[in-house]
């Protein structure tokens, strides 16, 4: 039996039909289960257009050795409204009361052009209305208090949770490349200094929340898909008063005599901790900055610093006696070369100490006939000294010293005397401070380190003790023996014009001969040196280790005169300033004349006022005070800031001034340390939110 045609067609339209449905149940499955992507089932107005974002965390701070930041994170807020999620009841309370708010805040709008703009943009239901782009912390918070926008993001439109972080360094270029940065690469991140050393604490983690589409542009929801965690702090060794120190010692003698760069470094002797470090290089006439960190990346001959190893390993072997005698002629032959004294004519018969103490070449005749028959033993002490190898800091960049050993193709017959005098091996200057700081530190070679601790608000999440690298470099006979020697070069040898008003200093001078870029060493005229100065100070109880280098001055060539006095100023300005070196102050000390004192804090001047029992007066209530000296007594008045109005900060602090600079809505750059002297908008200007204002600091 013959099924009739129309019967076959509707059993086939049936039959596609159910194909049809099932296909489309599958493809609208697939389409729910990509979270909305497929755009097939959904019109423009029903898509969900939204994806989640990544919100970067407050970077953490970077913080000297008393607290004080070095490096901080400043957030900036782009603020903007959602007027049409405002209740009718709510917005007609609160709109003039916002629009008066937002007019005293950012007064570039009248409080009737804000209320204008704000109702505009409800009736044409825009849902992102800007208000202002970086607005300061503080700001924000005054934002938060206002009618509407009190009542947070979902009932009073305000979003402004996406933060533009920016890093700052409070001090300029103070520590500059010691601190580093973390750079972003296409494929890789650079990580420099101590921001690169310890990124992985001061990162923190990612935060996640939603965007969502408006007019072809990507915005925040305000909805939190998971909270980010702010990066710890770091607290570093670095004291920095010690740094400003060292920072301004160093640059003065580099604009006084000249250079292609130098550094100077400050460490404790008894933990390896590094105080201070300066690198700085010439940028201009006159003119040098923190370009590059020549402390552990630059490695030059240490001319004749290197004496003290050379000295220490003769001592060690048997070799000498540091009284035995020598003839200091002024010119030492070896092979077809020749080495000079500074003093042509030489010294005449003296012994080894007063060679030392000289800085007499003779020490490459003693060194070279002690091991020209066993070479390798020489090279085996310096190693023991810790000059062989890199210290291994975590800071990156560090280069590993060279020189050459017995066998090598660089080694002729008079390696062993150009060595010992400081050539034809080169070091970096943390590497030769860090075997001057074993000396001081009685033989114990400790490692030098930049951080003490991490921490997560107030609690300690890792702590960095000090680290012993070799208990004893050498026996304590030979160390007692050259230590006395560092002291005699500061009383009768090269040194001795170097004084410290309040103790001894011991040390060694370097003067040596560098290469002149590519001139090699260049003739007579042409030549270019190093100037060193290595010690340590007070010379009977060591507190601190410094080194100093001035690479290529143009006027004086001299470790001595270049370096070591550098070396003193900085040892005599840290004694003035640190309290290990002083007694407690009698407490029946009578206070003769009322001390100078600066505008600032009430509680901070509170406190040392009273340690020092001065007379005072305060006017008033106010958190900042004007200080007024008496003959008595010092007055103090309210400060009385006005947040439309830029304050007057001259004579103050850095934290002190920038903090109330902020406090009107002004970004502030620094230039220099110090207290302020100078800022570039005159106090009672009007002050605009977000103006940026330069503060000159001496």
């Amino acid at each position: 039996m013959n099924t009739p045609r129309p019967v076959i067609l509707r059993v086939y339209l049936i039959y596609f039909f159910i194909v049809l449905v099932m296909l489309l149940v599958v493809i609208k499955s697939v389409s729910i289960i990509m979270d909305g992507r497929d755009t097939i089932f959904t019109t423009e107005s029903t898509k969900l257009k939204t994806r989640s974002a990544i919100i970067e965390p407050r970077r953490g701070e970077i913080l000297d050795a008393r607290l004080s930041p070095l490096v901080t994170s400043v957030a900036f807020y782009d603020v903007y409204m959602d007027p049409v999620t405002v209740e009718d009841e709510v917005w007609d309370a609160g709109i003039s009361g916002l629009s008066k708010g937002l007019a005293r805040i950012f007064p570039e709008k009248s409080a009737r052009e804000y209320e204008e703009y704000l109702r505009d943009a409800r009736v044409k239901k825009r849902r992102y209305v800007l208000i202002q782009k970086r607005v300061t912390i503080e700001t924000r918070k005054q934002l938060r208090e206002l009618p509407i926008f009190r009542k947070g993001r979902f009932k009073g439109g305000l979003i402004d949770n996406q933060a533009t972080i920016v890093r700052k360094r409070p001090n300029g270029e103070l520590l500059a490349r010691t601190l580093g940065y973390v750079k972003k690469r296409e494929r890789d991140t650079l990580l420099v200094g101590l921001e690169g050393a310890y990124n992985h604490f001061l990162a923190g983690r990612n935060g996640e929340i939603i965007e969502q589409k408006i007019s072809n542009s990507w915005k925040p929801t305000g909805a939190v898909v998971r909270e980010g965690e702010n990066g710890y702090d770091v607290v570093t060794t670095i004291d920095k008063d010690i740094q400003e120190v060292a920072h301004t010692e160093l640059e003065n003698q580099l604009k006084t005599k000249g250079g292609r760069y130098g550094c100077a470094i400050v460490m404790d002797v008894k933990t390896g901790f590094v105080k201070a470090m300066v690198n700085l290089q010439k940028t201009g006439e006159d003119e040098y900055g923190e370009v590059y960190n020549h402390a552990i990346g630059t490695r030059e001959v240490p001319g004749s610093t290197m004496k003290l190893a050379s000295l220490m390993a003769a001592l060690e072997d048997k070799k000498i006696q540091i009284t035995d005698t020598v003839n200091a002629v002024g010119k030492y032959e070896f092979y077809d070369r020749e080495l000079h004294d500074s003093r042509a004519w030489g010294y005449g018969k003296i012994t080894i100490k007063e060679a030392f103490e000289v800085s007499s070449n003779v020490i490459s005749k003693v060194i070279y006939n002690s091991y020209r028959k066993e070479p390798r033993r020489y090279i085996d002490r310096l190693a023991q000294f810790g000059l062989t190898q890199p210290v291994g800091i975590n800071i990156a960049g560090e280069r590993d010293p060279i020189y050459s050993e017995p066998g090598e193709s660089q080694w002729w017959g008079g390696s062993l005397a150009w060595m010992s005098i400081g050539y034809e091996f080169q070091l970096t200057p943390l590497q030769l401070l860090s075997f001057y700081n074993a000396v001081a530190n009685d033989g114990k070679y400790m490692k030098p380190q930049f951080v003490s601790k991490v921490l997560n608000n107030q609690d300690v999440v890792q702590e960095f003790e000090p680290q012993v690298v070799k208990e004893q470099i050498c026996s304590k006979e030979t160390i007692d023996i050259m230590k006395s020697c560092l002291e005699g070069v500061m009383v009768n040898g090269t040194g001795k014009r170097l004084k410290s008003t309040f103790f001894e200093i011991a040390g060694k001078t370097g003067t040596a001969q560098i290469a002149n870029q590519n001139q090699g060493y260049g003739e007579e005229g042409e030549k270019k040196y190093i100037a060193s100065f290595a010690g340590y100070f007070p010379a009977d109880d060591p507190i601190y280790s410094c080194i100093v280098v001035i690479a290529a001055p143009t006027d004086d060539i001299y470790g001595a005169s270049v370096s070591g006095t550098v070396f003193a100023s900085i040892a005599n300005k840290v004694y003035a300033s640190s309290y290990e070196y002083h007694k407690a102050v009698n407490e029946k000390q009578k206070i003769v004349s009322m001390p100078p004192v600066q505008d600032g804090s009430r509680y901070d001047i509170n406190t040392v006022l009273n340690k020092l029992s001065v007379n005072k007066n305060f006017n008033g209530h106010s958190d900042w005070v004007k200080a007024k000296r008496g003959d008595k007594s010092i007055t103090f008045n309210d400060y009385g800031l006005n947040k439309e109005r830029v304050p007057d900060v001259r004579g103050m602090g850095l934290e002190d001034a920038v903090y109330l600079l902020e406090q009107v809505g002004l970004t502030v750059k620094v230039i220099g340390f110090g207290k302020v002297v100078d800022q570039s908008i005159v106090p009672g200007a009007k002050a605009v939110n977000g103006g940026v204002i330069t503060i000159e600091l001496k």
